[in-house]
């Protein structure tokens, strides 16, 4: 992830310095980066939930007893588990329909673009699939800043 973060800051550094000082550009880069962009986009929401970083909003849940809040957490799961695989369901049509489309630049197929939403659909269903049966401890909180 950070070879692609690192390929992304220089391709645009690069196209916009060529740009703007020269009038010209790398033809390829806004392909690149745009499918980069996705991929650590995607990547990156598989990483917040394997470390439970995504926003939560407690606000109901910290005023619940305690086995309440559990029955809430899996229920929480359970739909956050639905919404993984409908967009792996989604995210692999796509990937499939669009396999032999390739991009007019760098001729990488526009499926590569769906299949981040399909490898996010499976990593986050394997993560949510795993807490529902051994549920998480929740991760220590930093303090909010107001």
């Amino acid at each position: 992830m950070v070879f692609a973060l690192v390929t992304l800051i220089i391709l645009v550094f690069t196209n916009v310095i060529l740009r703007y000082g020269f009038n010209s550009g790398i033809s390829i880069s806004v392909e690149l980066s745009r499918f980069l962009f996705v991929w650590i986009t995607f990547v990156g929401a598989v990483c917040a939930l394997l470390r439970q970083q995504h926003l939560v909003v407690t606000t109901l849940t910290e005023r619940l007893p305690p086995p309440v809040q559990a029955v809430l957490t899996r229920l929480v799961t359970l739909a956050m588990l639905g919404c993984s695989i409908m967009l792996m369901i989604g995210s692999y049509k796509q990937a499939v329909l669009n396999w032999n489309n390739l991009s007019p630049i760098s001729g990488i197929p526009v499926g590569v673009f769906y299949a981040a939403g399909l490898f996010t659909g499976i990593m986050m269903s394997i993560v949510l699939g795993y807490r529902l049966i051994i549920p998480a401890t929740p991760c220590p909180t930093q303090p909010e800043v107001e």
